[in-house]
């Protein structure tokens, strides 16, 4: 139950994300593109120096370096390619809504994202609490812009908190649905390389996400300096995060 709980704090995190959805409306060319920014730069630190070796170190329990490399690059290219294909089917249905459609895709992306995050947490916690404690913080903190990444855009494509609110739900909910699924019926059973695999599918997600949806998407409020500095903050904040906790 402890490990469940870890999980669930850790998940739920996301819903802190919606916050910025209460700022006042006149604040929405400047809100949008800082938080999309500051989102794709958590979510490239994430990939380049949390998601991306933790796989590599993986699949290296079956292989050695250079193929567990070459696996890990495979997966990613395959989920940058199928991140592509949803984005496609995506634009055929919303293509005249930018920002709810990069909502949607961000909600997908971050459910594989934290689906392993969540089997990983709970595993840990049941293994070692004071290990998963640790986990834990790390992905609370950064749990919050990914919640930002979906709430800003959705809400300011709708208008409707509710909705905006629910898909950040799912989003955090997905984490303590991999810890379920941790619990019945993977602890025993799912491998490193398993795991590796789909670690760097959500590598290549959330990388093709930032860099064909949250930044050019961003960069579209002409405040490129700001949506620069925004991008680095959030990728040197999480990088902070990743070095300390």
């Amino acid at each position: 139950m402890l490990s469940f709980l870890i999980t669930i704090l850790a998940g739920f995190s996301t819903m802190i994300g919606v916050f910025p959805i209460y700022f006042r409306r006149k604040s929405q060319d400047v809100l949008i593109p800082i938080c999309l920014s500051f989102a794709a730069g958590v979510m490239i630190s994430i990939s380049l120096f949390s998601l991306i070796p933790e796989a590599i170190e993986a699949v290296s329990q079956s292989f050695v370096l250079f193929p567990a490399i070459l696996i890990v690059s495979i997966f990613i290219v395959i989920g940058i390619l199928f991140s592509s294909v949803v984005d496609q089917k995506i634009e055929k249905r919303f293509s005249n809504n930018q920002l709810y459609k990069l909502g949607l895709i961000s909600v997908i992306a971050l459910m594989f994202h934290n689906i392993p995050e969540g089997i990983t947490t709970f595993i840990s916690s049941n293994q070692d609490l004071r290990l998963g404690i640790t986990l834990s913080i790390g992905i609370a903190l950064h749990n919050i812009p990914e919640g930002i990444s979906i709430a800003v855009p959705i809400y300011y494509a709708t208008k409707n908190k509710k909705k905006a609110i629910l898909l950040t739900f799912i989003s955090g909910f997905s984490e303590f649905f991999g810890a379920i699924l941790a619990y019945l019926f993977l602890a025993p059973i799912i491998t490193s390389l398993g795991l590796g695999i789909i670690l760097a599918l959500a590598a290549g997600i959330m990388i093709h996400i930032s860099i064909y949806e949250l930044i050019p998407t961003a960069y579209q409020y002409s405040m490129y300096f700001k949506t620069s500095l925004a991008f680095l903050l959030g990728f040197f904040v999480m990088l902070s995060c990743q070095y300390f906790i």
